[in-house]
């Protein structure tokens, strides 16, 4: 049996023998790159917004047009409403389905820049047709 007086004597350890957690320096780390992930998400979702929106105006432009002219009218239109300004009607790859209707499709590049020279280049297509809907 010990005394009280020999485990006042005794040393003690300090610390555990395997420390766990995150040192201040690895704390800020991964302050950063959540930073840095979160203006990269703040500046992605506009573009994101906007592709689903373009999306929306061929999928409603197709099924109202009856023509390759209406279908690109009915997009500028939706397109106005909306403030879609990475693609017009004009952009529209319109083709003729077998049994008739028409095929829309579009496609196009979005640059954000990022810090300097670096930019985020986002590349979103999309279609719509009488066989699949909207992809």
């Amino acid at each position: 049996m010990t005394s009280p007086s020999s485990r006042l004597l005794a040393p003690r350890r300090a610390f555990p023998a395997s420390q766990r957690g995150l040192s201040l320096l690895g704390l800020i780390v991964l302050g950063v790159i959540l930073v840095f992930g979160a203006l990269v998400a703040l500046k992605v979702f506009p573009t994101v917004t906007e592709y689903l929106a373009i999306k929306r105006a061929v999928v409603k432009a197709r099924a109202d047009g009856t023509d390759p002219q209406t279908i690109r009218s009915g997009f500028d239109r939706a397109a106005a409403v909306d403030d879609i300004t990475s693609i017009t009607g004009k952009d529209l790859r319109i083709v003729r389905e077998q049994g008739g209707g028409f095929a829309v499709s579009f496609e196009y590049e979005k640059r954000i820049p990022l810090a300097g020279p670096a930019s985020l280049l986002l590349e979103y297509r999309g279609d719509a047709s009488r066989a699949g809907g909207a992809k």
